[in-house]
């Protein structure tokens, strides 16, 4: 049995080219997250040198623009992942990395507000709207290109990827913020120490673009190429012709946008205010947690391609209703319990991720694919995601620890249904 479920099926294009791809594809989700990830963790750092007011209110400040950055995923969405499906996945893709690498670099150089007043959160602004712009596209191209790209019964494995280079990007930001504040102080930390990892994540940007410069489009799209069928208008014809797909989309995505944000960037902060651990013990289980999790994807993404979309996600969604209440109301404050909390979080998050990705592809034609993903994805993202670590935010600072888990089950309860109720999607031809 475990022979079976591990083999390998008949390859379908050269290795090498593959594997470019794969590489190009999946590195501006790194630098993304890398990019995202940093401002939820550096945020107690850089708020009150940015935004005015106590020290409650500047971090609420901080955390209310990465909530409406995410309104410009929309945006981005609709502008990029139209232009990746009338010029090429391969345009889109640098279009996308072109604007993270320029947004980091913004953002690692604003002035203080003590320095330039509204200016500084002018600023902020400004670079996290170019983000989220950025982001917007960028799911939809790379979860078209690198599922266009898989073999056969891969496609869940190839895209892992993705997710492993997310989960390795909020690694990178959570390895920063736990280095950085082990070798400077305090002071030197709030001072300018937050600067530092932004600014790798600008050169990171360029190193993207050069990598994505030199792959190939996905046999897919040059099918559409060849045969002149490709959508010119391929935001109206999803939205005309596809609604039901995006509707089924958002309803797959809700639980997973605010357990992601939950496990993976602001459960250390969350664990900060509601225990009392300080924030480097905390960024250190978060660095520990994420390892796990980069690991254990491709394996559960191969379960997926073997046994099904369904199965696993069901049990994400179903472990998440039962597991969420006790693990978040079982914050002690020590440092083994935030880490193994923490780790089974990500654990259960680890099965949403690496189903996700594949089954939205298998949701479109190829002529509308990359827009189709991401529009649907970023409204989803704009409403529940950005908003996630707000809300536990207010739950923290008012104290009403139930409230926090209570959301997460809420949530997971809808994507459950959704679940059960959609057709399995794995063996859908992407042509």
């Amino acid at each position: 049995m475990a022979a079976g479920l591990f083999a390998r099926p008949a390859r379908s294009q050269p290795e090498s080219r593959r594997a470019r791809a794969v590489i190009a594809g999946t590195i501006g989700n790194f630098v993304e997250w890398y990019d995202w990830a940093l401002y939820g963790l550096m945020f107690p750092f850089f708020a009150g040198q940015l935004f005015p007011g106590t020290d409650t209110s500047s971090r609420i400040s901080a955390l209310s623009v990465l909530a409406i950055s995410f309104l410009m995923r929309p945006v981005g969405a609709a502008v990029l992942g139209a232009y990746g499906d009338r010029k090429g996945r391969k345009s889109g893709l640098a279009a996308t990395i072109l604007l993270m690498g320029g947004s980091s670099l913004l953002f690692a150089v604003v002035p203080s507000y003590a320095a330039a007043g509204w200016l500084a959160p002018a600023l902020v602004i400004l670079a996290r709207f170019g983000q989220g712009i950025a982001t917007g596209g960028e799911y939809g191209a790379s979860s078209a290109y690198l599922t266009e790209w898989a073999k056969p019964g891969r496609r869940a494995f190839t895209a892992s990827f993705q997710q492993v280079c997310v989960g390795l990007g909020v690694l990178g930001a959570s390895a920063s913020v736990t280095i950085l504040s082990a070798l400077l102080s305090d002071t030197a930390m709030h001072d300018w120490g937050w600067r530092i990892p932004f600014a790798i994540g600008a050169v990171a940007g360029l190193v993207g673009l050069w990598l994505r410069s030199k792959v190939a489009e996905p046999e897919p799209y040059q099918n559409l190429e060849r045969s002149g069928t490709v959508e010119h208008a391929p935001l109206r014809e999803m939205l005309g012709a596809h609604r039901k797909a995006a509707l089924l989309l958002g309803g797959l995505s809700l639980s997973g946008f605010v357990t992601y944000y939950m496990w993976l960037t602001y459960l250390p902060s969350y664990a900060n205010i509601t225990t009392g651990i300080d924030k480097a013990s905390a960024s250190l289980t978060n660095t520990i947690g994420l390892a796990v999790f980069a690991v254990v994807l491709p394996f559960i993404a191969i379960l997926s391609d073997r046994i099904g979309r369904k199965p696993t996600l069901l049990i994400y969604s179903v472990g998440t209703v039962l597991l969420a209440y006790p693990l978040l109301t079982g914050l002690t404050g020590g440092f083994g319990n935030l880490l193994l909390i923490g780790t089974a979080g990500l654990l259960l998050q680890a099965f949403s991720s690496a189903t996700l990705t594949p089954l939205y592809a298998e949701l479109f034609p190829a002529r509308v694919r990359t827009v189709g993903i991401a529009l649907p994805y970023a409204v989803c993202g704009a409403l529940f995601a950005g908003t996630a670590p707000l809300i536990m935010e207010a739950f923290a600072d008012a104290q009403i620890n139930w409230a926090a888990p209570v959301y997460v089950i809420a949530v997971a309860l809808v994507t459950t249904v959704v679940v059960w109720r959609m057709p399995e999607t794995k063996d859908r031809s992407l042509a």
